[in-house]
């Protein structure tokens, strides 16, 4: 599959905004890789090689719990049996955050289309799209309806498997955020491919972000979620974007170029702006912001 441009454009960006200084001293700048994108962590604090090792050690437990990528996790182990007793706390969080998107998008933001994205991935690597009758087979095997959740067990029908990739990011983002605040620490900037800020940079000011799209946004204690239909997409001519209609189990039409939204959270910054590529006009993505205290529509750029 494609690089997805959006997401290492507005990293780039934002590294090279860094204060020289702080981007010069060793121990303050972690890169690496969570949940299966390019992450790091900024941080101004004489004990940054600590906090840092915390902050990892706690995106090595979330990815235990929520990667995809991990065949023990508790996400694969959910797919594979379609049964999880004693669910971690954070699945249930995490699903139940997605879940309210769900309901209040009508059904557009559904982490139930692993099964479609499945789909669409295996036929791209043979070369073709999927057929009218394999959609038809992965869609009756969606729905989050169909999914049981609870504090003592999580059930999926047959056939169903979840995906967070949609939401999964900010959610990390907001928890590595909340161990930090918890040890009474403050002007970070936590990018797991959505951006979380506690407080503004060291020198006072926001955190600049510029964005793909166009202009930039200052955030301080708040997030900032990017989605763009063909950010990612699965076949090399970039046609089919990897933000599937959990309606009609195709790739979301390309109405918009990306769709950069803020919110109190990193996770719900993520679901809103991949359910925002679904709509069709901005009086649709700002009713459903209006659904949730704190969002903002931040930038929202039509394909040419």
């Amino acid at each position: 599959m494609s690089l997805s441009r959006r997401r290492f454009l507005t990293i780039t960006a934002a590294v090279a905004l860094l204060p020289a200084g702080l981007r010069a001293q060793p121990g303050r700048h972690w890169v690496g890789q969570a949940l299966g994108a390019r992450a790091s962590i900024r941080i101004d604090h004489p004990e940054a090689g600590a906090i840092t090792a915390r902050c990892l050690a706690e995106i090595d437990r979330l990815e235990n719990i929520l990667s995809l990528y991990r065949p023990g996790s508790a996400l694969a182990r959910l797919n594979r049996d379609g049964v999880l007793d004693a669910p971690p706390f954070e699945l249930l969080d995490c699903l139940s955050l997605a879940g309210a998107v769900h309901r209040a998008s009508g059904g557009l933001f559904d982490p139930t289309v692993q099964p479609l994205w499945s789909l669409w991935a295996e036929a791209a690597v043979n070369g073709r799209r999927p057929t009218p009758e394999e959609r038809r087979d992965a869609l009756a095997r969606t729905g989050w309806d169909r999914v049981r959740l609870d504090a003592a067990r999580i059930t999926l029908e047959p056939g169903m498997a979840l995906t967070l990739n949609g939401i999964g990011q900010g959610y990390v983002a907001d928890r590595v955020a909340a161990l930090l605040e918890a040890e009474g620490l403050g002007d970070i900037l936590i990018d797991t491919g959505e951006l979380r800020a506690l407080g503004g940079r060291p020198d006072g000011r926001d955190w600049p972000v510029r964005l793909a799209e166009g202009g930039a946004v200052g955030l301080r204690a708040r997030a900032l979620a990017t989605s763009a239909p063909l950010g990612t997409s699965f076949d090399e001519a970039g046609r089919d974007g990897h933000i599937l209609d959990p309606l009609s189990g195709a790739p979301a039409r390309p109405v918009w170029r990306a769709v950069s939204i803020s919110a109190p959270g990193a996770g719900l910054a993520d679901a809103l702006s991949t359910a925002a590529c679904l709509t069709a006009d901005l009086q649709e993505i700002r009713a459903l912001l209006d659904r949730f205290d704190g969002t903002r529509l931040e930038a929202a750029q039509r394909q040419a």
